[in-house]
């Protein structure tokens, strides 16, 4: 087992986290303000940008993330650090924002 430093960017808190264990999950133990919700990578809640260093997600792809956005983003709860990391949490994918944006866009179509 090894363990890694993981720091988010602009808060000034880092932690330890083992490449047995889950960031989300170190987090919650820390008290750590990580958001989340479904804990299974479907929701996308915990998606943090990967600044630097390297996490092992292989099931993120398999559930809300493409390969391309697995290389540049970490769902928290299922990311393993497999290096240093410097994370930025509440940093989305493009596909989610775009998403988000084409909701907003709708809702406001909906007022007229």
């Amino acid at each position: 087992m090894t363990d890694y430093t993981v720091e988010f960017v602009g808060t000034g808190e880092e932690i330890t986290v083992s490449d047995k264990e889950t960031i989300l999950s170190r987090c919650i133990e820390e008290g750590i303000a990580q958001e989340y919700s479904c804990r299974v990578g479907m929701c996308l809640a915990c998606t943090a940008e990967i600044i630097e260093g390297e996490v092992e997600q292989t099931v993120a792809v398999k559930r809300g993330l493409t390969e391309e956005e697995a290389e540049r983003f970490a769902l928290t709860c299922m990311a393993r650090p497999a290096s240093d990391l410097k994370l930025d949490r509440g940093k989305y994918p493009p596909s989610i924002e775009d998403a988000g944006d084409e909701a907003a866009g709708a809702a406001f179509a909906d007022d007229d």
